[in-house]
C-alpha cells in the first residue's frame, strides 16, 4: 500500500462517524434480557482489563469489560450456553467454566463507540461490538474456540445429545471409551464452527461427516497436522479455522477426537 493510500485511509477513518451502539441479548430460560453498549459501560462493575495474549488479535490488548458471570443470573453450573456471533460462529461453553469463583475468569469486553477496536485483518472487521475474553485462561485450559467475538446473543441450551441426536455415538459405545471422550472433545473444539451429520448450530465451516469424513480421505498424519496448523496443509490466508496446539488440544484429546470421527464415519445420517 502506498503512503498516499495510507494517508487517504487514515483520513477516511478520521472523518467517519463513530460506531453505533449495539445490543446484546441474553436468554437463560426466564425471558430475554437486552443490554445496550451504553448500559454495560455505565455499570459499576465495569473495569479496564489487560489481556497479554489476545486470541483474536494475537497480541496484548486492553478492554473495558464486565465480569460475565454478573450477567448470568439464573444460570446453573450444568447449563450449556450458546454464544452466537454476527458472522455465524456459535460457541457452546459449559456454564460451570463461566461461573467459577477461582481460576480463569470470563469477561464481556465492550467496544466503546468513541474508541473502536482495530480490524482483525486488512479485509476483516474488528472483534466488536462484544467479545468474550479470559484472564488467566491457562488455569482452566480455555481453548481458542472459547473466545467468541462479534457477539450478538447468549442463550441457554438443552444438552447437545438431546438437541442433536445424530451426533451421538452408537448406543453400544462405553461411556469410558475413547469414542465417548472424543465426543466431548468434539463438542468443545469443533461444534463452534461445524455441523456433523447435518446437525449443529454453527454454519461457519463444512459438515465433518457428510458426504465424507476427513478420516476417509486424509491420511491420519496429514489430518493431525491439519488440526494442529491448517495452513501447514493448505495455504489460504482467508481461512477461518484456528490451529489447536497442545495447550488447546492435548495429544490424548486429539487421539480421542479422531476416534470419534472415525466412529461417526461409519454412522452417517442423511437428512
Amino acid at each position: 500500500m502506498s503512503s498516499l493510500l495510507r494517508r487517504l485511509c487514515l483520513l477516511i477513518l478520521c472523518l467517519a462517524p463513530p460506531l453505533q451502539a449495539a445490543d446484546l441479548s441474553i436468554d437463560l430460560g426466564h425471558g430475554t434480557r437486552t443490554y445496550s453498549t451504553a448500559q454495560l459501560l455505565a455499570r459499576q462493575d465495569v473495569r479496564t482489563i489487560s489481556i497479554p495474549v489476545d486470541v483474536a488479535y494475537k497480541r496484548s490488548m486492553r478492554y473495558r469489560a464486565v465480569p460475565l458471570k454478573a450477567l448470568l443470573s439464573g444460570a446453573a453450573p450444568d447449563d450449556a450456553l450458546l454464544f452466537v456471533a454476527n458472522d455465524g460462529f456459535a460457541a457452546e461453553i459449559p456454564a460451570r467454566l463461566l461461573l467459577k469463583a477461582h481460576g480463569a475468569e470470563a469477561w464481556l469486553a465492550i467496544e466503546e463507540p468513541e474508541h473502536p477496536w482495530p480490524a482483525l485483518a486488512d479485509d476483516k472487521p474488528g472483534a466488536g461490538p462484544f467479545y468474550l475474553v479470559w484472564t488467566d485462561p491457562q488455569a482452566m485450559r480455555i481453548g481458542p474456540e472459547q473466545w467468541p467475538f462479534q457477539l450478538a446473543s447468549i442463550r441457554r441450551l438443552a444438552p447437545v445429545a438431546e438437541r442433536f441426536p445424530a451426533l451421538n455415538p452408537d448406543p453400544s459405545v462405553r461411556p469410558d471409551s475413547a469414542v465417548a471422550r472424543g465426543f466431548a472433545v468434539f463438542q468443545r473444539t469443533c461444534l463452534a464452527c461445524h455441523t456433523l451429520n447435518g446437525q449443529g448450530d454453527a454454519r461457519l465451516g463444512p459438515d465433518l461427516n457428510i458426504p465424507h469424513s476427513a478420516t476417509e480421505y486424509l491420511r491420519e498424519d496429514l489430518l493431525r497436522a491439519y488440526i494442529r496448523d491448517p495452513q501447514s496443509l493448505r495455504r489460504w490466508p482467508q481461512a477461518r479455522m484456528p490451529g489447536f496446539d497442545r495447550d488447546a488440544l492435548s495429544n490424548a484429546d486429539l487421539d480421542a477426537l479422531l476416534a470419534y470421527l472415525r466412529h461417526m464415519a461409519a454412522h452417517k445420517v442423511q437428512h
